[in-house]
């Protein structure tokens, strides 16, 4: 059959006045065969999937999209065939043509068929490999329709090979929905294939790992840090490596020169110049390595103070540096490639390392408990276990925690005390660790050190001595240095380090027997506080919606949450993730973490910087809620501000990394609330916002109206105003403004504004809460505008059947609404890969004052 009469229902089909779709013309095949996956939002969203053929492209309509899952089968119906041009259309087709929506580019690249692809198509079973920008390997499409079928119904699914993976572990359709035109990846081969089984990271295949993103070697690189940890985890999603006993070193390699660098960003390439050529004989040309540098006596322990000495005495050449993580590679960022395969990229690496004493930091086959066991046996300091799949985040996490065989960490001297029968050694060291920004004293520790040490420690201190006890005053009053006795105490500047080892704390806050280690000079003293080991956080935290905050309460960090072994997203392991949250839709807590990593970084600027509280549904969205504005333990990555900015109530936290956006997610939170302002100018609001709601027996045109009008009302006050779903009933218009007025002044001028409509519009609007008040009208919620008061913010999912979104729209776009929440976790993502403006452009930059307005209003504060 001729391309032309191939393409000619396709032709049929469409009317090439009114469409921008290619007209179907024939096509000269290339050297290799093409295909495109569209997404297409016509009636309902699908997925189309088009394999060139004979100066065609075949097309079928998926409408679950593919899956990398070999057990997922999708539906695949049989279409007309699309010209081979078609591959590169994106666009809106019109209202009342075929086909009418908008349709992106969701992946493109060259297929292979295995066998004769005629063949195949005339049997039923097509087997090809897909060269993609997101999709590759092994596929397969097999024909189910029966005998008499008006449509030609086929099944397509992934083969399984190196690319296959499990549904609960990947999605592909989530993970990159936008379009490849608009946000080019690349070849997928050019990035690491990802096996289901994924390995034990002990090779490293050729080319870069998947997820690693060409880019400038930076300056300076953060490290990533571990949590102290109570207990070892016990699930099976954990590399586990020996703890070391020495300094933290990043060493970063540019133009095949190593420069070796503190975690505090002090440059040690001078003190350490022989480590620094052993790093260099890697042959690397660029990157970043972490490890830590460590002394070996010679049965194969590690020796502090043999490092310490031999870094005061630049002999470099005694240290071995261990190397545990690549954030940087070969000209690629890492940091999103899961940990295991970080790994297997730098162990490639370093078993061709010609000096022994850069060498891998080699993880063990043992669980985090029996490995623990084992190193406390050997009398070692613990170990480090780490989320086999995490990325690498240069902050404190809780992918990476630590275990230690007894308590161990670093205190501030402000202190020593004279040896009783020495005046040249001192006898005890006075210990501190800061908390709110003071000295606060911790004990004093007598033990540990040599008559050496003894003697050059005194030199050290009494160079740097004082007056006055740098300590916080009444911190040290059940101590027996809270006095001063005759030679007893001498103070110090509290700029030294020391590590020591100890017991256990004492109920007001001292060490017990402790014995020193060493002096630290990597880490600043003002940055040692008291470590707490993790807790897990228990599921049911929390307090009922109904109160207004969880009370207060210093406690543990929380540990890594517990895991079943699937719903890893971004490093964060999901809990029960097949636990269905909304009944109405069968959607899981799996997929409303997957929402929020999709979403992250259209959520994170309206979270960023800005007191939040968070909804939370444990047992979903039919159970009880929890609101929380205060938190009693803390979830990883969330801050807690300084209890200072709301006095008389617990601390607030605020979400300003998609670690912490995770993390709350996976700590059950369904939806995230905004205060008005800045934590950092928390007496000046940034914003107003009015909350349509819509009172029974009121139509959704009537919401549509009132928007309209309190749109129209805002213009004539001078404000311009931007416009989102509430996820619910109704619509939020918001107004920015410069942060001037105070939250008194800000709450008055709003409800003016709300009192006015009610006036103006009686038959409409009401100004008064309450269900009653409202019956056939729109209450619009001024109340959103009061100091301590939140507003769900843009792109939060709400906690109601159906999971709807909080979604910013254009106002042009409000006549085509069908409700407030038209968009849902389900949808949310989908509508964002289409949208090509922003509709809140100027909404960031906006700074409009409000002194006019009340002027315009008669509104006087």
């Amino acid at each position: 059959m001729s391309t032309a009469a191939l393409l000619s229902r396709y032709n049929a089909k469409r009317d090439f006045a009114k469409t921008p779709e290619p007209s179907g013309r024939p096509a000269e095949r290339g050297k290799q065969l093409s295909f495109v996956i569209q997404k297409h939002w016509a009636s309902h969203l699908h997925y189309d999937f088009r394999l060139e053929l004979d100066g065609v492209l075949v097309s079928w309509a998926v409408p679950k999209g593919p899956s990398f899952d070999p057990k997922a089968k999708r539906m695949a119906i049989h279409v007309e065939d699309h010209p081979v041009s078609y591959g590169g259309f994106e666009g809106r087709i019109p209202a009342r043509q075929y086909g009418a929506g908008t349709v992106i580019v969701w992946d493109r690249g060259t297929w292979e068929p295995v066998g004769d692809p005629h063949d195949g198509m005339k049997l039923g079973k097509l087997v090809f490999a897909l060269h993609g920008e997101k999709l590759a390997g092994l596929w397969e499409l097999v024909r189910i329709a029966k005998p008499g079928d008006r449509q030609d119904p086929w099944i397509l699914f992934k083969k399984r090979d190196d690319w296959a993976r499990p549904g609960d572990e990947y999605d592909v359709l989530t993970a990159l929905p936008d379009s490849v035109i608009e946000k080019p990846l690349g070849p997928a081969e050019d990035r690491r294939p990802v096996s289901a089984a994924q390995g034990t990271g002990d090779a490293s295949p050729s080319g870069p790992p998947a997820g690693a993103k060409k880019a400038t070697l930076p300056a300076m690189l953060a490290p990533q840090l571990a949590t102290l940890a109570r207990t070892p985890p016990t699930d099976d999603g954990w590399l586990v490596e020996a703890k070391f006993d020495g300094y933290r070193i990043l060493a970063r390699i540019a133009g095949g020169k190593a420069r070796l660098f503190t975690r505090n960003g002090n440059d040690w390439t001078d003190k350490l110049g022989s480590l620094a050529k052993a790093v260099e004989a890697l042959g690397l040309d660029e990157g970043w390595l972490d490890g830590e540098m460590v002394v070996l006596n010679a049965h194969g322990g590690q020796d502090f103070n043999a490092l310490q000495n031999a870094i005061d005495h630049a002999r470099s050449d005694a240290i071995t540096y261990f190397v545990f993580d690549a954030p940087y590679l070969a000209g690629y960022d890492l940091r999103a490639v899961p940990l295991w395969e970080r790994r297997a990229a730098l162990k490639n690496v370093l078993d061709r390392a010609p000096d022994d004493r850069v060498r891998f930091s080699a993880d063990f086959p043992s669980t985090p408990a029996q490995l623990l066991k084992a190193a406390c046996a050997m009398k070692l300091e613990g170990v480090i276990a780490k989320r086999r799949d995490a990325p690498y985040a240069s902050t404190r996490s809780a992918t990476w925690i630590k275990l230690k065989c007894s308590l161990r960490q670093e205190f501030v001297i402000g202190g020593y005390t004279d040896r009783s029968d020495s005046s040249k050694e001192i006898g005890n060291l006075l210990l501190g660790v800061y908390e709110d920004g003071k000295l606060r004293y911790a004990g004093a520790m007598g033990t540990g050190w040599s008559l050496a040490t003894a003697f050059a420690l005194k030199q050290k201190l009494k160079a740097i001595e004082i007056e006055r006890s740098p300590f916080e005053s009444g911190s040290t009053k059940q101590s027996r240095w809270s006095k001063r006795a005759v030679g007893a105490e001498h103070w110090v500047r509290p700029e030294l380090v020391a590590e020591a080892s100890f017991a256990e704390w004492t109920p007001d806050g001292h060490l017990r027997h402790a014995s020193f280690q060493g002096l630290r000079t990597d880490k600043p003293a003002r940055s040692i506080v008291r470590e707490e080991a993790t807790e897990p956080l228990e599921e049911n935290a929390g307090m009922p919606i109904a109160r207004k905050s969880v009370a207060s309460k210093k406690t543990a960090v929380a540990a890594a949450p517990s895991v079943d072994g699937k719903g890893l997203v971004s490093g964060i392991k999901v809990s029960s993730p097949d636990r269905v949250i909304d009944p109405s839709t069968g959607a899981t807590k799996l997929d409303l973490v997957r929402y929020y990593d999709s979403v992250a970084d259209f959520i994170l600027p309206h979270l960023q910087g800005r007191p939040v509280s968070l909804v939370r549904g444990p047992s979903g969205v039919g159970g009880e809620l929890f609101f929380q504005k205060h938190m009693d333990a803390k979830i990883a990555g969330v801050t807690v501000l300084d209890q200072k900015l709301w006095p008389d109530h617990g601390a607030m936290i605020q979400i300003d990394t998609k670690e912490a956006l995770l993390s709350a997610a996976q700590f059950n939170t369904i939806e995230f609330h905004t205060w008005n302002a800045k934590s950092k100018a928390i007496a000046t609001p940034d914003r107003i916002v009015f909350d349509l709601d819509p009172g029974e027996g009121v139509r959704w045109t009537q919401v549509q109206e009132a928007a309209t009008l309190t749109r129209a009302l805002l213009d004539e006050l001078g404000l311009v105003s931007w416009l989102k779903t509430s996820g619910g009933k109704g619509l939020h218009v918001v107004v920015p403004i410069a942060p001037k007025a105070d939250w008194d002044t800000v709450k008055g001028f709003s409800q003016a504004v709300v009192q006015h409509l009610a006036k103006t519009i009686p038959e409409r609007f009401v100004a008064k809460s309450g269900p009653t008040n409202r019956v056939g009208r729109i209450f619009v919620d001024y109340l959103r505008n009061g100091h301590g008061a939140t507003t769900a913010v843009a792109f939060s999912a709400r906690a109601r059947p159906g999971l709807g979104v909080s979604m910013p729209i254009a106002w042009d776009a409000l006549d085509g609404l069908k409700s407030g929440a038209q968009w849902t976790v389900a949808t949310a993502r989908d509508h964002l890969s289409f949208e090509k403006d922003d509709p809140w452009a100027g909404y960031a930059k906006s700074r409009q004052t409000l002194a006019a307005a009340m002027k315009r209003l008669g509104y006087r504060p």
